[in-house]
């Protein structure tokens, strides 16, 4: 069964941090792009980063540049999303996909989790 399952998720105050992860079943993502999204109630889902699976090339939303790094730890089948600075407006439901074409940018996802959820506020 193929699966993609974040965790990490919590409620933090404006100024700190947290680490997503995304770990994969049924497959092995290393030569996956998997990006980051996040959807906020009554927003549209947006990109947040991505990594491609072709090269390691990293890719953010320009609103977390800077604050946000992604990384993957092929080993242990999963892409982490360090979070720093975090601000109420990061505040969102926050999934990861899976594009087995291995490149940022197409908009094509094959796998998506169910999401966990990032509250920000003091």
């Amino acid at each position: 069964q193929v699966q993609l399952v974040e965790s990490g998720g919590g409620l933090v105050q404006p100024g700190g941090s947290l680490r997503l992860s995304c770990a994969a079943s049924g497959f092995t993502l290393d030569d996956y792009a998997i990006g980051w999204f996040r959807q906020a109630p009554g927003k549209e889902r947006e990109g947040v980063s991505c990594i491609s699976g072709s090269d390691g090339s990293t890719y953010y939303e320009d609103s977390v540049k800077g604050r946000f790094t992604i990384s993957r730890d092929n080993a242990k089948n999963t892409v982490y999303l360090q979070m720093n600075s975090l601000k109420p407006e990061d505040t969102a439901v926050y999934y990861c996909a899976a594009d087995m074409a291995g490149l940022c940018g197409s908009g094509q996802y094959d796998y998506w989790g169910q999401g966990t959820q990032v509250t920000v506020s003091s």
